[in-house]
Parts: structure tokens; C-alpha cells; sequence
């Protein structure tokens, strides 16, 4: 029977590498948030964070988890955060499928001068209520002020405002809902990537009670 014969690993015996990788590996599949974000300086910013969820749904609030540079900018602090704490706005956009190769170009490590947007081969849309800009190949784009900023060990929690969402008509289904199949979304699991598979109900009465 499951869990009589469970592996148990104690935060104590592990380093940071072996506990990240248990927990990436087990809080699967994650949404991608896609952030753009612009410098002081004007410099355009574009990255993929998937420690990211809701946060709250009234003020309707999103979060992400950033952490410091890593390879030959290990140890520094990313130009994500930098540029979320002196601007104070961004913009989520939210990755399908389809734009997975782009999103992925765009997590290289540059210097902040350097623009992911060309990089990543993707375009820059001006947004409504921030002056930074969204991904226009984007299905949904969640344009955000900053609350706060939250440090935890290493690493700062993000909390943005949504003050503004833009959708692509495809993807809407009417009645503020959302058609999930038709922007299949991508989501990250321990250093792959899944798409979306056939969609199920495990409410009897069709309920939908949301979890």
C-alpha cells in the first residue's frame, strides 16, 4: 500500500540543490508567468518565472518568486526584480504552447542593456495602464502595479495588482471565462515542459467547485 514504504528526506541532511529539486519536481505542472518589465532607464526587460500562482482575488493580485542570477551571473540580482522595485509596474503574459521557443531564448543571461523582446523574436504592445509593454503574440497579458515585495531567504515574492487584462478574442469564451483549449497553455515540470492534455470533470454533480 502506498506510503508504508515511503523515502523520507529531512531539510537538515539535504543542500539547497537536493531540496529544490524535490520540490520542483512534485508541485507540477506550473503556470509560466512571462514578465515584462522596463528599467529606470528605459531599458525593456522580458523573462520567465514559473514560482508563480494567484495570490488573492479581491484586490485581484498575482505572484511570483524571484530568485538571484545564476550562471555567470550567479549570485547577482536579476534585472526582473531590479527593474519591479524602482519602476513598480509589469506585465505577466501567459505562455502557450506555441510560444514556448521564444519563452525559452528569453531566460538567457544578458546584461540589462540587452532587450529579450528581440531576442525572444517577439513584439512589443503599448498597455493601458502601465508603461511597459506586453508580449502582443501573447493569449493573455495581466498588466500590473507592484504591492509589495517580500524577501524569503534568497529569493523575494512579488506581489503585482492586476489593474488591467488583455485577452486575445480566441481565447475568450464569453461571460469573463476563459477557453483553455484554445490557448493551450504551457506549463514547467522538473526541467521539461508539458502541454495541455484532455480536459476532466471529477464533480459527480458538475458542481465545479473550484480548488
Amino acid at each position: 500500500m502506498p506510503g508504508y514504504n515511503s523515502l523520507h528526506f529531512t531539510k537538515t541532511d539535504l543542500n539547497e540543490q537536493e531540496m529544490y529539486k524535490l520540490m520542483i519536481g512534485s508541485v507540477v505542472p506550473r503556470p509560466i508567468a512571462w514578465v515584462s518589465s522596463k528599467s529606470k532607464e528605459g531599458f525593456l526587460n522580458l523573462a520567465p518565472f514559473s514560482f508563480f500562482t494567484i495570490a488573492s482575488r479581491n484586490p485581484p493580485t498575482l505572484l511570483l518568486s524571484i530568485g538571484p542570477g545564476v550562471g555567470e551571473r550567479a549570485g547577482t540580482i536579476k534585472d526582473t526584480l531590479t527593474n519591479i522595485r524602482e519602476v513598480g509596474e509589469f506585465v505577466i503574459n501567459m505562455v502557450s504552447e506555441s510560444l514556448g521557443e521564444a519563452m525559452q531564448r528569453s531566460s538567457a543571461n544578458l546584461e540589462p542593456q540587452r532587450n529579450e523582446f528581440e531576442l525572444a523574436g517577439v513584439t512589443p504592445k503599448i498597455c493601458k495602464k502601465v508603461d511597459v509593454p506586453a508580449v502582443l503574440e501573447a493569449p493573455i497579458a495581466f498588466e500590473l502595479k507592484l504591492d509589495r515585495i517580500i524577501p524569503v531567504g534568497e529569493d523575494h515574492l512579488i506581489l503585482g495588482t492586476v489593474e488591467h487584462v488583455q485577452l486575445d478574442p480566441s481565447v475568450y469564451a464569453g461571460d469573463y471565462r476563459i477557453e483553455i483549449n484554445k490557448w493551450n497553455p504551457l506549463a514547467s515540470l522538473a526541467g521539461d515542459f508539458s502541454g495541455l492534455t484532455p480536459t476532466f470533470s471529477i464533480c459527480p454533480d458538475n458542481s465545479k467547485n473550484q480548488i
